[in-house]
């Protein structure tokens, strides 16, 4: 495909060169800087100044000044001309031989040295000799297939070395130690210092001209076979795919990233970065092409051209102009080695932004995402398309020049609403991605105003999210819009993620109530008594409460009794007083609050374990009065919880309660009611005489002696015994209780005491488990207290053995012997030894007070005397 990468500008025309001799042609030329030298075939050398001028219609142009026509010694025709700046001198080949002469005069230098046998030369620009005033100089020598390698100084020149060839040599190019040869059939790579070559591939001289370019550090170009234009190393290899130029190419030149070639009637460039052709120009008669630090210049035999390259960056615009997107991006990439480092990220951005939005243009948003991440697009850019998107407060202005041609989505999609819906699809996909990336910093409250207006556009399920979480949404922009589509819900989460929660919880109950329409959640009551739960805002709890009871006691209470564990933490909870107050409307709320108070806080105040005792009273005693088999199991239900709660609890007013109780048929709750007064001769006369329910009866003892001493235990399961025995009516079911009781719980009676209470009447075999089970816990007793004594006595016996040890040792008093606490002298024979014979006065021994110093010397004060 093509692209206009260079232009022909005309530099030196027939008649400033030779005038009316047409006879005159050209043979070679040479550029150094502003100097242009052109040899012809008559002998002569001309000398003109190239002046480059830029017109405002970014034309350019070539102002040519003739400096100097020269004629050589010879009339013959000028083969070649080097320039070499460094000493001042230009290199011409003519008749066979080089002749130095000086740049500005033309003038052969004095001492006249030259190179004689010379078919044709090359520089070589990358020096090894390391000496800058010499220019190092390769040459196919007129002996047969001979190359010869020379110094060129400013006024003389020195062979280096003589090589010989395979093939005769036609053309060469030299990069350090290698040259690289065309011989008559094949290119060789030559290392002139070890000696060693390589071939690279066939090419017959013969049929056509070789081409032998460097065109970079130990890199060549070379016309193959086939039309090719190959890329070899000095190591032998092809590090890029080779152009496809004219079979019957004549010349070569580079100016990257493009080699130009010239064939008998047209240039043609080619791309190295794709190797494709990109621009094709006329040219007739040409013979000539070379390039000169990046200018590249062509010739026929009567005039000089020169190819002006469009700036790159012109080419590139060109490229995305036509929407070749993958052309514009390779040309960029490759323009990185031409461009300072700086100005090319920036350009380079640029671009990728500009294609970006080339491919979004063409709904190719996958590419379009990409090129968009790698320029760092400023997303606003691409929201801006999109009408109404962007804040109203927003001070973003598009980039000038501008990234694409588009006012709007509306002209991109010309209408198209299927496109713009997928549009919108994208950018809601491209932003939840980007807003929390480094790029979006700045200006994330326009991401997330024009997310939210996306999501809320399109029934999207991520509005929630995005409100939910942190989001930079603008308050004004977002309401107007979630008002709009009647996304209400939506709206009271801004506004509780904007800190005005008093507006959303106003807004959500509106829904709730029916006053406006919103479908978001069924569940919309029970979240806001989930919000209000965790709100930290009392005033606001407190003006929904009774709204909120109103719609469901048992749910409503939740608020007083699920609040966040860290507002207890902090003592900035509810006071259960005011709450009891709020709730007393609401019986249902009040008894799960009141069992919030007691079983959960475990709150140790009397009056709302009464409280709770009293409501479970009341419903246990209202719903006996009720019928129905739903009531028969909230009464069971219910009177569940009031056992419990009084079986556990010690701080309810036990009198109180059962002053209530007394009169009704609540029995077990009087036997409870009886223990908590330790008047267990009633309760157990209640359960075994009015009830006769002999299990609860055990479990009564069991519950009644948890935390007590075994005496007391023992107390209780002799009471129910003699219950059971002595009772006026000697039923046949008291004393099989009676039986039970024994055989159930042998471990808490006294067997002695059992055979005294039981009647004379029952046989051992009735008695037989309980009996066997007294004897194993008398004899299990017996040996208990056999190891105990064992024990005591050889402790006992240690301590008498240690005793022994300690008075086999002698410990001598005198009036001089010092006591170690005090430092003062024994004035009595009386006095404590330590184990480790240290000897102390009594009354220090019994104050222990011994310093750091005395420690080091005596036992610990825990030490035995």
């Amino acid at each position: 495909m093509s692209v206009k990468a260079f232009k022909l500008v005309p530099a030196v025309e027939r008649e400033m060169l030779m005038g009316d001799k047409v006879r005159i042609n050209i043979e070679c030329i040479e550029c150094c800087g502003k100097n242009l030298y052109i040899g012809t075939n008559d002998g002569s050398i001309y000398h003109f100044l190239l002046e480059e001028k830029n017109s405002p219609a970014e034309k350019t142009h070539f102002y040519v000044t003739k400096q100097l026509h020269k004629y050589l010694s010879v009339r013959k025709a000028v083969g070649e001309l080097k320039a070499a700046s460094a000493l001042n001198r230009l290199l011409v080949l003519c008749d066979s031989t080089i002749t130095l002469v000086n740049m500005m005069n033309l003038e052969p230098i004095p001492t006249g040295a030259r190179i004689k046998g010379a078919v044709t030369f090359a520089l070589n620009e990358n020096p090894v000799n390391g000496d800058p005033f010499c220019v190092e100089v390769c040459i196919v020598s007129v002996k047969r297939r001979t190359i010869q390698l020379f110094l060129v100084y400013e006024d003389r020149v020195q062979i280096v070395k003589e090589l010989s060839t395979q093939e005769q040599p036609c053309a060469v190019a030299v990069d350090g130690h290698y040259l690289c040869l065309a011989l008559t059939t094949q290119y060789i790579i030559l290392n002139y210092n070890t000696g060693v070559s390589q071939d690279l591939f066939p090419y017959s001289s013969e049929e056509r001209r070789p081409i032998v370019k460097r065109i970079g550090r130990e890199e060549f170009l070379l016309a193959a076979p086939g039309g090719l234009g190959m890329f070899a190393t000095v190591d032998g290899i092809s590090q890029r795919a080779p152009v496809h130029w004219s079979e019957n190419v004549i010349g070569a030149a580079l100016c990257f990233p493009y080699v130009v070639a010239l064939d008998e009637e047209f240039i043609t460039v080619h791309s190295m970065l794709d190797q494709q052709q990109k621009q094709t120009l006329p040219f007739k008669d040409g013979h000539i092409l070379q390039d000169f630090e990046g200018k590249v210049i062509v010739a026929t035999s009567k005039g000089v051209y020169i190819l002006v390259p469009l700036p790159l960056e012109r080419q590139i615009q060109d490229l995305l102009a036509s929407h070749r997107v993958e052309e514009a991006l390779v040309l960029a990439k490759g323009a990185r080695r031409n461009i300072p480092k700086e100005k090319f990220q920036l350009m380079y951005k640029r671009i990728l932004q500009q294609a970006g939005f080339i491919q979004f243009a063409q709904l190719q948003f996958l590419e379009a995402k990409e090129l968009f991440r790698s320029g760092q697009l400023d997303v606003r850019e691409l929201i801006s398309l999109y009408p109404f998107l962007l804040p109203t407060s927003s001070s973003f202005m598009r980039t000038h020049p501008p990234l694409h041609e588009y006012a709007d989505l509306n002209q991109l999609t010309q209408g198209d609403q299927e496109k713009v819906a997928k549009c919108k699809r994208f950018l809601m996909s491209y932003l939840s991605e980007v807003r929390s990336m480094d790029v979006a910093n700045g200006y994330k409250e326009d991401i997330d105003t024009a997310l939210l207006k996306l999501y809320a556009e399109a029934n999207h399920e991520s509005l929630l999210d995005l409100l939910v979480s942190e989001n930079f949404c603008l308050l004004t922009d977002s309401a107007a819009w979630l008002e709009k589509h009647k996304k209400f819900f939506a709206l009271g989460l801004l506004y509780h993620s904007n800190g005005q929660d008093a507006a959303a919880v106003q807004l959500w109950v509106k829904i709730v109530n029916g006053d406006i329409q919103d479908s978001t959640r069924t569940d919309l009551y029970e979240y806001i008594v989930d919000f209000l739960t965790s709100c930290m805002d009392h005033e606001l709890v407190w003006k929904y409460a009774e709204w909120i009871l109103k719609q469901n006691e048992e749910v409503g209470v939740y608020i007083f009794t699920k609040r966040p564990l860290e507002e207890e933490q902090q003592k900035n909870s509810f006071n259960p007083d005011d709450v009891i107050s709020c709730l007393n409307k609401y019986p249902k709320s009040l008894v799960k609050y009141l069992e919030f108070l007691v079983l959960e806080r475990r709150i140790k105040k009397e009056k709302y374990h009464t409280h709770l005792a009293v409501l479970y009273l009341d419903e246990v005693l209202h719903l006996k009065s009720q019928e129905g088999i739903k009531r028969g199991e909230e009464l069971s239900k219910t009177q569940a919880k009031l056992r419990s709660l009084l079986q556990k609890s010690d701080l309810y007013r036990t009198h109180f309660i059962l002053d209530k109780i007394i009169d009704s048929n609540l029995h077990m709750e009087c036997a409870i009611l009886y223990g908590k007064l330790e008047e267990h001769d009633k309760a157990l006369h209640i359960l075994v005489h009015e009830i006769k329910d002999f299990n609860a009866a055990e479990d009564y003892c069991v519950w009644n002696s948890e935390n007590k001493d075994p005496p007391y235990r023992r107390k209780l399961f002799h009471m129910l015994l003699s219950c059971y025995l002595n009772s006026s009516s000697s039923e046949h079911k008291l004393l099989m209780a009676a039986v039970d009781l024994l055989n159930n719980h042998t471990a808490e009676f006294d067997a002695a005491n059992v055979l005294q209470l039981i009647p004379d009447t029952w046989s051992v075999q009735l008695l037989s488990s309980f009996l066997t089970g007294a004897v194993r816990e008398s004899i299990h007793a017996q040996r208990m207290t056999q190891i105990a004594l064992g024990l005591a006595k050889a402790e006992n016996l240690t301590y008498k053995h240690e005793k022994v040890k300690l008075k086999g040792n002698q410990t001598v008093l005198s009036d001089r012997k010092a006591c170690q606490v005090c430092q003062s002298p024994f004035c009595e024979p009386v006095f404590v030894r330590y184990p480790n014979g240290g000897v102390v006065h009594t009354h220090c021994a019994a104050n222990r007070l011994v310093d750091s110093n005395t420690n080091h010397h005596l036992s610990s004060p825990s030490g035995r005397t």
